[in-house]
């Protein structure tokens, strides 16, 4: 799994070249991106949660 640092870029890139208008592929790839990024996130703060303790 990427860091949720890498899939934010990926996300601003994607954003940023389709120029904030995201259409067929593009919101596809955008989508995916989100829920790669959603995961990374839960599972980031479940290490820290657990090196916390």
């Amino acid at each position: 799994m990427r860091p949720s640092a890498a899939v934010n870029t990926e996300i601003r890139e994607l954003v940023t070249g389709c120029g904030c208008l995201l259409y067929g592929t593009a919101r596809a790839r955008y989508a995916e991106l989100v829920e790669e990024w959603t995961a990374a996130v839960a599972a980031e703060r479940r290490i820290e949660v657990v090196e916390a303790a």
